[in-house]
């Protein structure tokens, strides 16, 4: 099990690497990332290196058995590079050319930075390649950075010839004829920069689709130079997660040898709980049965974000995580499958623009809860390591779709409810299965399907062809699929599938929607079971589908409002409105029911997970409350080292991990 976090010892005297060095051994780290934003003390000056102090770093790491993962400094260049390369900074969509100042101030596509980043990684696996503290190879921090400007927009156009052919293809997915916008010619075709008003939703989505692949492309770079000097070094990047992240995880993932990622959640509630076990499930989703890392993750604070209404940037504030929470969240990844909890960062900075983010050692030092519980963490990821979690897996009999690109294709103003988000509806089905106890992954909806008993399809808008095909013959051959409204819209050029709604899954459903009714804000409409419906509406008319529930009152009254259709050897149900997590859990509960008994959930607030192995399985038990709770379990607790008999009782914020002999079937 690896434990560690980003180590920056280029912010601190040489005097203190000692004593870091010290506290690792004492809080049982054994891997460090190092140099992500170094580039400035590696490379002073363009093609002049200064490895000297990186030689000490590592000697006494290495002395202190503590493993590297070296990374490349590329996300941050120095000063001199802008100086030096100023076609090669940031344009932002207004046309506004940024200056060095902070970080992930380049274009991805000039020349110039793409040499550069190519030239340090070329010397630092000259120099480390066969160090004996390397372990990994960090690639660049947090791939997403966008650029509009000359070198972002030839790099498009010549993306968008391989994707096209012609322009006529080109013209014709992104529907130019609409306000004028045919192209006579590619010197026309520009990255979204900003205009007037609506921009093309196609020309968005195909610009964040070229955003994944360049991207992609410069990670290749440096990794090629990396594979050739350190054929055996596992090469990764860690993969940041938001709206403004133009990368599609399930493409980069066959790309990295070992799928890393970073976790912030950003509710101080026990909705951090559900975003951490909702980070979880994707990355070992994305990792598709091969390892995966917790790269990153605030070990003791929780940055939540305000949201505003006007102009302004966004604004966090800082909640302190309760005893335990640290320990709690690194489990929920640790059960999900990570090979270990890594955290940003070891030592807090005294200065610079995070000089408030959490770390392993806080600013009071040592003789702090915060290192306290660091080092408790690392005690018991070492007994989990000797007891061979690593090498057991998660088996879940449900899945929820995810594709970023139709989460994409629904960041637009375009649509007609403000409020309609993907991420949100996605979350959504999660979490509720997350109460329900039930193991979830995630799946790409072209992927194969035929493993799990239930799949639930919230909210996605574009679908391609293949797709539509894909989750068809699922049904078809015994699944039971869940649809919730505005799925199945538009194609994968954001053209609306004609003839009525859900247009790619008309046939499967058994249905037909001929309009939408948005709701305002704070309106319901009431449902024969006595639930409500929130936000949405549609007018449902049945082509083969039985009505579960029916619209009661309004114009709708009497019209379905949730069906569902016997296809093939299954099922499909879809849900026309946005329902309560009780109300879902329902709909849920009873497609789950058809293939397998109902699930029966875990005590309120309480987390359970379970990993098999070949001759034993650990039930990993999580007290989110601040009250006492039993969980049945016979074995051994990991935790408290006790034998467990029937029940293990949770304190207050606690957790458990209770190890059996015999391999049992996966938690329901």
């Amino acid at each position: 099990m690896w434990y560690g976090g980003d180590y920056n010892p280029e912010q601190w005297p040489e005097a203190v690497w000692a004593e870091d060095v010290a506290l690792m051994r004492r809080a049982g780290v054994n891997l460090v990332s190092v140099g992500v934003f170094a580039w400035a003390r590696l490379e002073p000056e363009e093609g002049r290196y200064a490895f000297d102090w990186l030689d000490r770093v590592l000697e006494l790491l290495a002395d202190g058995g503590i493993r590297v993962a070296l990374a490349t400094p590329t996300a941050s260049p120095p000063p001199w590079f802008g100086l030096a390369y100023p076609d090669a900074l940031t344009v932002n969509r207004d046309g506004v050319r940024l200056t060095h100042g902070s970080r992930d101030t380049y274009c991805l596509s000039a020349p110039a930075y793409r040499a550069a980043c190519v030239r340090i990684a070329r010397e630092l696996a000259r120099r480390y390649a066969g160090h004996p503290a390397l372990a990994l190879w960090h690639v660049h921090n947090e791939y997403g950075t966008a650029c509009y400007c000359d070198h972002a927009a030839a790099a498009f156009r010549a993306w968008l010839r391989a994707r096209y052919g012609d322009l006529d293809r080109l013209n014709e997915a992104w529907s130019t004829a609409f306000w004028s916008q045919h192209y006579s010619a590619w010197e026309q075709v520009l990255p979204p920069r900003a205009t007037q008003y609506l921009p093309n939703p196609a020309h968005l989505l195909d610009f964040r689709r070229f955003l994944s692949a360049e991207l992609l492309a410069a990670f290749g770079e440096q990794k090629a130079v990396l594979r050739q000097a350190t054929p055996d070094v596992p090469v990764t990047t860690n993969f940041a997660f938001g709206g403004w992240v133009p990368v599609d995880q399930w493409q980069w993932s066959r790309e990295v040898d070992l799928v890393a990622i970073d976790d912030y959640p950003s509710e101080s509630g026990g909705g951090a709980e559900e975003q951490t076990a909702f980070a979880a499930d994707l990355a070992r989703s994305w990792a598709g049965g091969r390892p995966w890392l917790l790269m990153e993750s605030a070990p003791n604070i929780i940055y939540t974000v305000d949201l505003p209404n006007g102009p302004h940037p966004p604004s966090r504030r800082m909640h302190t995580k309760e005893p335990g929470r640290m320990l709690r969240h690194s489990l929920s990844h640790v059960a999900r499958g990570s090979r270990g909890a890594m955290f940003f960062q070891w030592r807090a900075p005294r200065g610079g623009a995070e000089q408030w983010h959490a770390a392993m050692v806080p600013h009071a030092g040592p003789d702090s809860r915060v290192f306290r519980e660091v080092c408790e963490l690392g005690g018991l990821l070492a007994r989990l390591g000797e007891a061979g979690v690593a090498d057991s897996r998660v088996v879940a009999e449900v899945a929820v779709v995810w594709d970023p690109q139709a989460w994409w294709a629904l960041q637009g103003s375009h649509t007609p409810h403000a409020d309609m988000d993907y991420l949100a509806a996605v979350r959504d089905a999660h979490r509720v299965l997350w109460r329900r106890g039930v193991a979830v992954d995630f799946v790409h909806p072209e992927a194969g399907l035929s493993a799990y008993r239930m799949v639930v399809v919230p909210r996605l808008y574009l679908v391609s062809d293949r797709a539509a095909a894909n989750l068809a013959s699922y049904v078809e051959n015994g699944g039971h699929l869940v649809v919730t409204y505005f799925s199945g819209i538009v194609d994968a050029a954001c053209r609306v599938r004609l003839g009525g709604y859900p247009g790619a899954f008309r046939d499967l459903l058994g249905i037909r929607v001929e309009e939408f009714y948005p709701l305002p804000a704070g309106e319901t409409v009431d449902l024969s079971t006595g639930d409500v419906g929130r936000m949405w509406c549609e007018r449902v008319h049945l082509t083969g589908a039985e009505a579960v529930a029916r619209y009661a009152g309004g114009v709708l009254d009497g019209l379905p409002a949730i069906t569902r259709h016997r296809h093939g050897a299954g099922a499909a149900w879809y849900v026309s409105t946005e329902l309560a997590d009780e109300a879902y859990a329902r709909v849920l509960d009873e497609a789950y029911a058809r293939v397998r008994g109902a699930p029966e959930p875990p005590p309120t607030g309480v987390e359970l997970v379970r990993r098999t192995g070949q001759d034993a399985t650990w039930l990993f038990a999580l007290n989110h409350t601040d009250q006492p709770r039993q969980v049945a379990a016979t074995g051994v607790d990991l935790v408290s080292g006790e034998q467990v008999t029937g029940a293990v009782r949770l304190a207050p914020g606690g957790a458990a991990v209770i190890r059996t002999g015999a391999a049992a079937p996966p938690h329901t």
